[in-house]
């Protein structure tokens, strides 16, 4: 399977989750379960539709690498809580507080209306 999202990449996901997360869990035909679903989750939650913006190439690289990463992150809760088995708890517990700091703080980045309408009407002008 090629990759599901418009922002949120396998490799990504990957990289979050790390190298000790269960090899099935990780595969793109696992993650492309999740993509979507986080993507519209993020699109909700902050309330700007990311993803129409990404397509139409309304965002600049630094907005995009946040998306990314927000979505990358939501995703790898996911990969690792699919499969407990690969890593011990302590280890679990660390990097899924790690991957929702990483969430939270980047929606709280993209809910910043100041911020939020520069970058789009810089862009847009």
């Amino acid at each position: 399977m090629a990759d599901d999202g418009i922002y949120t990449k396998n490799a990504d996901i990957q990289a979050l989750a790390g190298v000790n997360a269960g090899a099935a869990a990780k595969l793109t035909a696992q993650t492309d379960v999740y993509v979507l679903n986080v993507e519209n989750r993020i699109n909700i939650a902050t309330d700007t539709d990311w993803s129409t913006l990404w397509t139409a190439g309304s965002l600049d690289s630094t907005l995009k690498l946040i998306l990314t990463e927000t979505g990358a992150a939501a995703c790898a809760m996911n990969v690792i809580n699919a499969d407990m088995t690969a890593m011990s708890g302590r280890e679990r517990e660390t990097i899924l507080d790690y991957l929702n700091t990483i969430y939270e703080e980047n929606i709280k980045l993209l809910l910043d209306k100041d911020k939020k309408a520069n970058i789009i009407d810089g862009i847009t002008e």
